[in-house]
């Protein structure tokens, strides 16, 4: 298979510098700039190079007549039915002809992570529950089943490494395995969970910061959830596909 670690590499560095290119021209027409770091994404494309590794993968599988559709192509084309709402936009939709292989989302987060997280995991819960129901009630038939997938890069810094406060509740007690976790192990466990619990087919985790991932720099700090053993899940769904066509 390609080397992922490599596209990966290319993505994270992408995704700085795209970041640090957009927070200094973000407001240089109007005059004022947005606030905090909602200035650096703005402008969008900065997970471009994860969706071209996410590409990469599929086009590597040989599947015929493949078509992956991402932010570039009309909105509607990576817009899916629902099952408990009409339908929802996703990040990567992947295609051979007209049958639906493969959907992604690739999310990341930077700073703000106390304000963030639980909505990301709603966020993350919800769209594959909703994407599963809808499968499950022919939606997207006559496809076979799709592959479903959640790329997620979380900002290195003390603030998502350092462990959290334990958490007091009454009369309930919260489940032990997240009492002062950090944020990054936050999202190591739920992501992990979402797999187990085969609500995505595969998850990959990792870190990085705006120093070394000016470098292409990145850890992967659980091995189930590495670039390569998402890889692994989505080329062999593609491939699989190939040969039955």
């Amino acid at each position: 298979m390609i080397d992922v670690e490599d596209l990966l590499s290319e993505g994270v560095r992408h995704f700085w510098r795209t970041r640090s290119t957009q927070r200094d021209k973000q407001g240089t027409k109007s005059g004022a700039k947005d606030a905090g770091e909602r200035q650096a994404v703005t402008g969008g494309k900065h997970a471009d190079g994860f969706v071209r590794l996410i590409a990469a993968i599929v086009q590597d599988a040989e599947l015929p007549n493949w078509e992956v559709r991402v932010h570039t192509t009309v909105k509607k084309s990576r817009t899916l039915p629902g099952y408990f709402r009409p339908c929802k936009e996703w990040d990567v939709v992947v295609l051979s002809g007209n049958d639906l292989i493969a959907v992604v989302e690739v999310k990341s987060q930077v700073g703000s992570f106390g304000n963030n997280f639980n909505n990301r995991v709603e966020e993350a819960l919800g769209n594959a529950t909703d994407f599963w129901m809808a499968y499950s009630k022919g939606t997207f038939a006559p496809s076979a089943k799709p592959w479903l997938g959640y790329l997620f890069m979380l900002e290195e810094c003390a603030a998502s490494l350092r462990g959290t406060k334990r958490i007091a509740l009454e009369p309930y007690t919260v489940d032990e395995e997240f009492q002062e976790l950090s944020y990054a192990r936050r999202y190591e466990l739920v992501c992990a969970r979402m797999v187990r619990e085969r609500l995505y087919d595969s998850a990959c985790f990792f870190t990085s910061n705006s120093v070394n991932g000016m470098k292409g720099r990145f850890a992967q700090p659980n091995k189930e959830l590495s670039i390569r053993n998402f890889a692994a899940s989505l080329h062999s769904r593609a491939a699989a596909y190939a040969k039955i066509k």
